[in-house]
């Protein structure tokens, strides 16, 4: 198995994406990138601890590789925004992937690349890839939360704008890497 960290805003919305492939095993929400140890989602929730809302995606790489995992990434946020994620804003809400190791940085890197020169969105992709840092799980009331909570989840969603923008930049192209 092996580990996958992506931060696209809310980690709430961020974890159905990836639950739904085989081989992916796992997703986490947490906390990574800060310099507050174990931090709860009051310390990140402040916007002041440096941390981003991130997700841990345990997979097969025999099943689903990191490619996918990487596609699947960049049709959940807008890799323009530099200031958080639709309706939720501050640090905490910025994209980033964290790699593990070298090919998953190359491989980041070149996706990055592919995207900006894609000129699928208006903007430059500003999207960071970083090195791996602690990985600190958020409160067990996070975790699957569209599951646990679905009417508040597809409230929370609706009114973020996530949808509206995914249809608008991805349209048809969206579902081809749920096919």
């Amino acid at each position: 198995m092996k580990k996958a960290y992506f931060g696209g805003g809310c980690f709430w919305c961020v974890v159905g994406s990836f639950d739904v492939f085989e081989g992916v095993t796992s997703v986490i929400s947490g906390y990574m990138g800060g310099h507050v140890e174990n931090p709860t989602y009051k310390d990140v929730k402040t916007q002041e601890s440096g941390h981003y809302e991130v997700v841990e995606v345990t997979y097969n790489e025999e099943i689903i590789d990191y490619n996918t995992l990487l596609q699947v990434f960049w049709r959940q946020i807008d890799p323009t925004d530099s200031e958080g994620q639709f309706h939720d804003r501050g640090p905490s809400y910025r994209t980033i992937i964290f790699y593990t190791d070298e090919e998953q940085k190359i491989l980041a890197e070149k996706s990055k690349a592919e995207m900006d020169a894609s000129n699928r969105f208006p903007g430059k992709i500003v999207t960071e890839i970083k090195p791996l840092v602690p990985f600190y799980p958020a409160e067990e009331y996070h975790q699957d939360f569209y599951k646990k909570n679905p009417e508040d989840y597809k409230e929370d969603r609706g009114k973020s704008g996530r949808d509206e923008f995914i249809k608008k930049y991805w349209g048809d192209d969206y579902w081809t890497i749920y096919e």
